[in-house]
This record gives structure tokens, sequence and C-alpha cells, in this order.
């Protein structure tokens, strides 16, 4: 069903290149977010997701790609979008509400001057992100019980997840990223990230080539040296010396295998004894270790 060939399905698509590259881009996108919300097993039929909307290129990308799996049957939940106007100095607040009214998309709109207590707690030279995403988290949360939803749905790509598994792992000395499926701390909202599969350059030409009216981040995007700019320059390096590293590193994200690490909290090592360890564990190309 995703190979055939189809026209504009809804005002979102408005004006969609007729490209084959284009086509082939949208199909990609669709795909694998398909594969991400069947393989972690995100749908609840008949459940209501709360869609967050940033005005950037992801956002727009997984609101689309939202509204054409549920057009082919293969979504069936209710989708209410939202953003949330924290209150940046500049930010064009009738940007978003009138491009949702025109899509025909039912949504919130929030406003929460969260900008004014990041700036006022944060001190200078330290970065604004940790502040602002737990203040915006918190705020997604209450309205998404406000409207009955049992998600919140994010826009987060491969890359942001690669990214902060590199994060993790020079800063925070652990092994972690963000996951496409969790259950918030209160227990009663589960969170989504369909774009987990999905890169990064992807979500900009797409976004790009149907004119959505971006709107940058004024906050956090106005400061240098962020620790996650400077993971993304590592891995753009990587990318440009082998291209496919990318990919190659989140294939691994999900293929960890806890005997050949070093958390005993995930495999007991104590308990390890002569005749049990199971060698087909090991892939044939790798060398078994001893």
């Amino acid at each position: 069903m995703l190979d055939t060939d189809l026209d504009d399905i809804h005002p979102l698509f408005a004006g969609a290149p007729s490209t084959t590259e284009f086509k082939k881009l949208r199909k990609r996108i669709v795909r694998q977010t398909r594969e991400a919300i069947e393989q972690y097993g995100m749908i609840e039929r008949g459940s209501r997701w709360l869609v967050c909307l940033s005005g950037g290129k992801d956002s727009y990308t997984l609101l689309a790609v939202l509204y054409e799996l549920k057009w082919r049957g293969l979504l069936p939940v209710e989708l209410l979008a939202c953003n949330l106007d924290q209150g940046q100095p500049g930010f064009p607040s009738t940007v978003l509400p009138k491009f949702l009214e025109d899509m025909g998309v039912p949504h919130r709109v929030e406003y929460q001057d969260t900008y004014s207590v990041v700036k006022e707690k944060v001190p200078a030279g330290r970065t604004y992100c940790a502040l602002c995403s737990r203040l915006r988290r918190g705020n997604l949360y209450r309205i998404a019980r406000e409207e009955g939803c049992s998600a919140v749905v994010l826009g987060h790509h491969r890359d942001d997840i690669l990214e902060t598994f590199f994060m993790n792992l020079f800063h925070g000395g652990r092994l972690a990223t963000m996951p496409p499926k969790l259950v918030n701390e209160e227990g009663d909202l589960f969170v989504y990230r369909p774009l987990a599969h999905v890169a990064e350059a992807d979500c900009e030409k797409f976004a790009k080539s149907l004119n959505y009216p971006i709107i940058p981040c004024d906050l956090c995007g106005s400061q240098d040296g962020l620790q996650r700019q400077q993971v993304k320059q590592i891995l753009d390096q990587w990318e440009k010396n082998s291209p496919g590293r990318r990919q190659v590193m989140f294939r691994a994200l999900t293929n960890v295998r806890p005997s050949h690490m070093l958390d005993p909290k995930l495999f007991d090592f104590a308990g390890l004894a002569l005749g049990t360890a199971k060698i087909d564990q090991i892939s044939e190309d790798i060398p078994k270790l001893r």
C-alpha cells in the first residue's frame, strides 16, 4: 500500500512536489515512522494523542506523516496538535495557529511564559535547555491530561537520539538516550517518538519541499558552545569521513548485548559458570572472547 503513488491526500500535502525524489523521500519517512510505531507498540486503538508542535521542521514532518498514516487506516487514534508558546521575545505567535486552521487540523495553542523563568533561574554562561525542557514537558503533560490524551507525541528523530546517546556517554558517564516510548514519572501518560528511525536530513528536505513556515528557536538556538552542538559536529565529521556511519551507530542502539557490557545490574556476571555460556549469542564475524 505504501508503494502506491498518491495525489495529495490532505491540505498538509498541498503543493507537494511531483518529483520522483520527493515521492521516494515521502515513502521512506512514512515507512520508517510506521515501523517505529509498530516495533515499539505505540498504538492503542481509539486513544487520543497530543502531537507537540514547536514550529520546527521535525514537528511539521511528524504532523504530516501521522496524518498520512491515519488516512491510510494505519493509525486508528485521534490527533490533537498542540503548540506551547513559551513567551520568547519576537516569537511569531500567529504563524502556527493560522497554519493549523488553514490545514483544518484540530489544535490547542497554550501561552505560558517559561522564557522569563529560564532567563531568571539559569546563571549567565549556562545552557537553557535542561530547565526549558522540564518546564515545557510539565505544561505539555498538564495539557494532555486536560484534553483526555493518553500520549504526548514528540518530533525527535534518529539524529536527536544519537546525539543524546553521545552526550550521555561523553558528559553523563552512562549509556542512555531518548527512548522511542516511555511512561512519564507519574505513570499516567506515554511519551512517543514516532520519528525515531527518521534522519534529520530527511525531515529538513520534507519540510522545505512543502514550504512549511519554519519557526527557529531563539532561546537555546541563540547560545554558542552547547554540548549538543559539539556532539553534532563530531557526528557530522564521522559521517563525512564514512557515509552511513550514523545509521550503523543507530542500529547498534537496537542491538545491545548485556553480556558484553560491564553493568552487573543488567547481566549476572557473578552467577556465570563454566558450561553455561551460550556461544551462539556471539556473532560469527566477531572474534570469540575468552
